[in-house]
């Protein structure tokens, strides 16, 4: 696998996987192992299982994590770019790394099944969260992962949104402080668009036609998709958070489409934010940002 040299500076995952280790902190990873064309060991990021193996051993083995499962289905996220997020969210707060552990409270939109940034953030800085879902399985395997990992007991609150058109109402009270919110919002306007994109993409990695979508990295019909898709879900996030404003610090969100920018600063303008900034991130071959606003 390529150097990834391009994420953050903290994130634990730059440069090449030390599959050897890996496998010494969770054996089951060795048989998805093998040398590639270029003569590196690396797994076949196309096997769903393959990837899900990966992900329990870097959580294993750099975060301390020993129990971690996801149902069928479930996102299986790629963890070098979730914790980018995290790392850059802590340049945002001033954070330090968990050396020196900050009382920060952040709110999670849409934790899923597999609580990875409440994972990465916990055990990195040391922070608390509270984690959303307008699904009940999904906080329910969420809660059982909080649950059965000591270093994350009583550090993860999980909250059911009882309506799925919206996001801060019905979750935050009146009480609550956060000092920044983080969201992976759903990509796609559909679940025939979403199929489509993925077509693409393996057709692009593989070098040829795929006509068969096969997601390695997994994802349920409100991971991937809402009415609206990434735009519409992000337009209703900032009108929502205009009414939240004295409740956090920082609002911020990743945007995958680059084109969907110049909407989002326009609306940004509309509701009266008084600072925004992008911070872009590079994956790869993939590029992304996280868009920042406060009042």
């Amino acid at each position: 696998m390529a150097e990834r040299n391009e994420l953050h500076p903290r994130n634990r995952h730059n440069g090449q996987y030390n599959f050897e280790k890996l496998i010494a902190d969770y054996p089951a990873l060795e048989k998805f192992v093998a040398p590639n064309p270029y003569g590196t060991l690396s797994i076949n990021f196309f096997d769903p299982k393959a990837v899900k193996a990966l992900n329990k051993a870097l959580l294993m083995s750099c975060y301390g994590i020993t129990y971690w499962e996801i149902p069928r289905n479930s996102l299986c996220p790629p963890i070098p770019g979730r914790a980018d997020y995290i790392h850059y969210l802590a340049d945002l707060l001033g954070a330090e790394p968990s050396s020196k552990p900050t009382n920060y409270r952040l709110l999670d939109v849409g934790v899923g099944a597999n609580c990875i940034y409440p994972i990465i953030g916990c055990t990195e800085y040391g922070w608390s969260f509270v984690g959303t879902d307008i699904d009940v399985a999904s906080l329910n395997n969420a809660r059982k992962i909080a649950t059965c990992n000591p270093i994350l007991a009583r550090r993860i609150e999980l909250r059911l949104q009882p309506d799925a058109t919206s996001i801060f109402k019905g979750i935050m009270t009146k009480e609550d402080r956060f000092d920044a919110t983080l969201c992976n919002p759903p990509f796609h306007s559909s679940a025939e668009e979403a199929e489509r994109g993925t077509l693409r993409k393996l057709s692009s990695l593989k070098g040829k036609q795929v006509s068969k979508a096969k997601l390695n990295f997994g994802g349920s019909s409100n991971e991937l998709w809402c009415e609206g898709g990434e735009l519409g879900f992000l337009l209703r996030m900032i009108d929502e958070s205009k009414t939240f404003r004295h409740n956090c610090r920082w609002f911020t969100t990743l945007v995958s489409k680059g084109s969907n920018l110049e909407k989002i600063y326009a609306h940004l303008q509309a509701v009266g934010v008084k600072e925004h900034k992008t911070i872009d991130m590079h994956q790869g071959t993939k590029s992304s940002r996280i868009v920042a606003w406060r009042f």
